[in-house]
Parts: C-alpha cells; sequence; structure tokens
C-alpha cells in the first residue's frame, strides 16, 4: 500500500497552501511530517485525506486516482488533537460507528471492537461515554475507531498535542506497535523534533508549504541538506552565524577562530554559515580542540535533567543544552565551548556544503 502525490498543491482564496509537492509514503513504519505551526502539515494531510480540493496534481492509493473521491470513498481514517467522539454514543458505539456505516455484519463488527478496545486498554469503559473519560481515554477511542476500521490510510494529525506529559510518553511509545502490521500506511505530525526521532520511520520536513527533504528520518537528522531543513529539525533552535573562510581557518565576527577539517577544509575561500545543535555547544570543555566561546547569558530554563542556556554573542543569539543543573546567572558573561566536528557549513543559498 503506498500513498502518493504526483505535483499535488492547494490554493485558498488566492494563496497558496501547499506549493506543488510529489512524496511516495509506504507502508512498514511511520510517515512524519516534520514542521513549526503553520508550515502546511495539516493542509497536507487535508488533501490526502480528501477534505480539500486540489488546485493542481494528483493523488494515488495503492495505485488507484483518489484525486477525486469524497473522503468515505478513500477508505481513510483521520485523528485530530482534539478528542473527536460522539457525546451521545458509548465507547463501544464510537468504535464502531465507521463498521456500522460500512454494513459490517453484527458478529464481526463486535469482534473488530473488542480487538481495538483491548488493545487500547478500553475494555472495561466499552459502556461508559466520552465524558466519563479521561483526556487520554478519549483519545485512545478515537485511536481505537482508527484502529477497527482498518483503514488504507491513518493520517494522525498531532494526536497527542492535548495530552499531559506522561500520557504523551506512554502513547507515543506505543503508536508504532499499534499499527504495525496492519498494513496501512500511517502518517503522523508533529511539531516536535524529538517525537520525530522517537517515532523513527521516514520524515518529510514542512516550511511554508513546502517539503524541503525526505527520507529516513535519523538520516535526515544526521544530513540535513539546506539551512532551514537544519532549522526544522532542531529544538531548542541551532545556532547558526556568518564565518569567513580563509585557507583552513573559520572566522565569527566575534574574533573567535578554528580550524577547518575534511570536507569543510576543502572548501573555497568566502563566506558561509556554519550551524551546530545546541548539545554541542556545552559549559564544559570534553575535548582541547573544542573552540570556547563567550556571551551574555540571556535566558536560562532548567528542565528535568537538562540546562539550557540562551545567551547573545556579538549580534548573534545562541543557545547551549547540556545533561545536569548548572548554575547560570542572567546577565554574566559566561564561557560555553563548542564541538566544531559536529558542525553543518552551509552556501549562502542556503545549501549544505560541508
Amino acid at each position: 500500500m503506498t500513498v502518493e502525490l504526483q505535483e499535488a498543491s492547494k490554493v485558498v482564496r488566492g494563496i497558496t497552501h501547499i506549493k506543488p509537492t510529489s512524496l511516495v509514503l509506504e507502508t512498514g513504519h511511520f510517515n512524519v511530517l516534520l514542521g513549526q505551526t503553520g508550515a502546511g502539515k495539516t493542509s497536507l494531510i487535508k488533501l490526502m485525506a480528501g477534505l480539500d480540493p486540489l488546485a493542481s496534481g494528483k493523488i494515488f492509493m495503492d495505485g488507484q486516482d483518489v484525486s477525486r473521491l469524497s473522503t468515505q470513498k478513500r477508505n481513510i481514517s483521520l485523528v485530530h488533537q482534539f478528542f473527536v467522539n460522539y457525546p451521545q454514543m458509548t465507547v463501544f458505539d464510537n468504535i464502531a460507528s465507521p463498521l456500522r456505516v460500512a454494513g459490517m455484519a453484527k458478529s464481526e463488527l463486535e469482534a473488530r471492537v473488542q480487538e481495538a478496545a483491548d488493545i487500547l486498554q478500553l475494555g472495561p469503559m466499552l459502556n461508559r461515554r466520552p465524558q466519563e473519560l479521561s483526556g487520554g481515554q478519549q483519545q485512545r477511542c478515537a485511536l481505537a475507531r482508527a484502529i477497527a476500521k482498518e483503514s488504507r490510510a491513518v493520517f494522525l494529525d498531532e494526536p497527542l498535542a492535548n495530552l499531559d506529559y506522561k500520557l504523551r510518553e506512554e502513547l507515543r511509545e506505543q503508536l508504532p506497535e499499534l499499527f504495525a502490521g496492519r498494513g496501512a500506511v500511517v502518517v503522523y505530525a508533529t511539531s516536535e523534533p524529538e517525537e520525530a526521532l522517537l517515532l523513527g520511520g521516514h520524515t518529510a520536513l514542512m516550511d511554508g508549504g513546502v517539503v524541503t527533504q525526505f527520507g529516513p528520518t535519523a538520516e535526515i537528522y544526521r544530513h540535513p541538506t539546506t539551512l532551514t531543513a537544519a532549522r526544522v529539525f532542531s529544538d531548542p533552535p541551532i545556532n547558526a552565524a556568518q564565518i569567513t573562510k580563509t585557507g583552513t581557518q573559520a572566522r565569527l565576527a566575534t574574533g573567535v577562530t578554528w580550524q577547518m577539517s575534511g570536507a569543510a577544509a576543502n572548501l573555497s575561500d568566502g563566506t558561509y554559515t556554519v550551524a551546530i545543535r545546541p548539545h554541542h555547544v556545552l559549559p564544559v570543555q570534553n575535548a582541547p580542540q573544542d573552540v570556547a566561546l563567550n556571551g551574555i547569558v540571556q535566558v536560562t530554563e532548567l528542565s528535568g535533567s537538562e540546562s539550557s542556556a540562551h545567551f547573545q554573542m556579538g549580534q548573534d543569539g545562541w543557545v547551549s543544552l547540556t545533561h545536569g543543573v548548572h548554575p547560570y546567572q542572567v546577565g554574566e558573561d559566561h564561557r560555553f565551548y563548542m564541538d566544531t566536528s559536529k558542525a553543518f557549513y552551509f552556501a549562502p543559498d542556503g545549501s549544505l556544503v560541508a
């Protein structure tokens, strides 16, 4: 089973929401749409689900042109970030609703509902109504409905966004297992890079209604092809600053220098952008070759077992993220160390060069 977009686009009142996009999404793994709010993730899902019309291009499901088919005829399931259940129905009837519409025999319907409820740990709650459930249980009900339907494609539009941290972590771990072996193309939209990495599979990076890069998730994280892609796939934001390369030496505007190596050392002299993720800019020196940076601490945050510091270095704002608790003081001039072996280098047009 595949979902294929061929130059598919979406235009609303003369405004382009999705630029012509070609993409092939397959079964066997999660297909993640990763981008910030407004990047076009939901718009792309609505196109594939048949909720919005195409301005141009075509959409195929398993080789069948479904561009003009209604949502119902595409045999898809859609789970939103909001808990979309029928309040007047029991959990059983909510899960069974698409099966009844399809005219499924009672015995098969009951077996499908029971199986999905057991998978999502909803068995004891089948006679309750949604308002009697917690937020996590309501979202489980929506997921059970998608599983019971056995759709050709399942679209999950930030389904965990409105759950508390513990429930998010729990369901995030379960999701790949829930849909494994079901033969459906699973598309999962998120704005969180960490979530994309945890789900694995393949990721399409989105920005401004454009898929900027698509491929195995880990590969894209390690090798973003553009500065835009690197920024989309980094939270906290990736550090980026202009450098001047002379010979094998890189120089920041603040005067900080280091010796470039590998492919970077062979670049022509000129101006480039260096980008490095916050967890490679640390308040301690781990290796003799780490490059010292001094900056004025602007904001500090402690999240679980990690400490982050936003600091100003010249005209550029930088971020450091490290394990453990570090006693930063806002306004202090603090020293950090950059591991330049983890740096990306981009040409003036934003393309990766080393």
